[in-house]
């Protein structure tokens, strides 16, 4: 038999959205409409590939009751940019790998990094 998790071991959802030259304006609009709409912790820009993603991205940080307003937010505006959501629990490789939400194409990931990996 299965056991459930709960939900409640999500403290934070991560929002990863991915770039490149050609879009970086886009993902820029994109950030600042997110600023001024949710409650949101933004990460820095990433210019470069940096742990398990495979090419430039920023993150955006929110708590599991912003999430019904967020995500269905991002589906219908993302414009054409892939963005990867996951739960932030203690296992980042499981958050990753296994209970992501993709919206746009499913980019492949650098899993390898995250294996031993414990979030805190």
């Amino acid at each position: 038999m299965v056991v459930a998790i709960d939900p409640a071991i999500i403290s934070c959802y991560h929002a990863h959205i991915y770039y490149d030259d050609a879009s970086r304006d886009t993902a820029a609009r994109i950030r600042e409409e997110i600023e001024r709409k949710f409650k949101v912790e933004m990460g820095r820009w990433r210019e470069a590939p940096v742990g398990p993603h495979p090419q430039s991205m920023y993150q955006v940080k929110f708590d599991p009751e912003e999430f019904a307003r967020i995500v269905p937010w991002l589906m219908l505006n993302r414009d054409g940019l892939n963005i990867l959501v996951h739960p932030e629990t203690t296992d980042a490789y499981t958050d990753h790998a296994v209970n992501a939400l993709w919206l746009g194409e499913k980019l492949k990931l650098r899993l390898d990094v995250l294996r031993n990996l414990k979030s805190g």
